[in-house]
């Protein structure tokens, strides 16, 4: 009988630190998760903070492409209220879509690809969507990470139990928006 209960006593204690180590891992890569979306999110910012002196510098040599520069502050609206996984990504896309316009029109403009001041943003566009997009590979490991240890056994028997859900992918729905903005430096 005592053997029984020791037996007993101990199953109970492996179970209940299992259970006690996968609701700890769950809940540290929902964090990670949440963190790389986090991460996302303020390059997106970064990179809108820095399209009104880009615009204001381009539209000094291009003052009647006017419908491109309402294309890049609507684009940049959108990405400013995005709330949703979903919307973020649609409106990282249009932004992508509308500084690569902008600076299709400063390819004509050979004296303004000369001002230091446009080359410097030029720079620290570039870096932003490399930023960006090196957030986007973290979050999307890291939602990978997270939604395979749901999947797998044995976690996926009590993952939904303690409220953990699958987490979306950072998706670009076009085709074209997968590639990068297109950011030339040559002068």
């Amino acid at each position: 009988m005592t053997i029984v209960l020791i037996v007993l006593v101990v199953l109970i204690v492996v179970i209940g630190l299992w259970f006690i180590l996968t609701f700890n891992g769950l809940v540290r890569l929902r964090n990670e998760v949440a963190q790389g979306l986090s991460s996302i999110d303020v390059q997106l910012k970064r990179r809108a903070d820095l399209i009104p002196n880009l615009v204001e510098t381009v539209k000094g040599y291009a003052t009647h492409e006017t419908a491109a520069f309402e294309s890049v502050s609507n684009a940049r609206a959108k990405a400013l209220g995005a709330t949703t996984l979903d919307e973020k990504a649609a409106a990282d896309g249009e932004m992508q879509k509308a500084v690569g316009k902008l600076f299709a029109i400063a390819e004509a403009y050979p004296e303004l690809r000369a001002v230091e001041a446009f080359t410097q943003l030029q720079t620290e566009l570039s870096d932003t969507e490399d930023k960006i997009a090196a957030a986007r590979r973290y979050y999307n490991t890291t939602v990978r990470s997270y939604n395979t240890k749901q999947q797998t056994i044995p976690t996926s028997l009590i993952a939904g139990m303690l409220g953990h859900q699958l987490a979306e992918f950072y998706r670009l729905d076009d085709d074209a928006d997968r590639e990068p903005v297109k950011v030339d430096l040559s002068a």
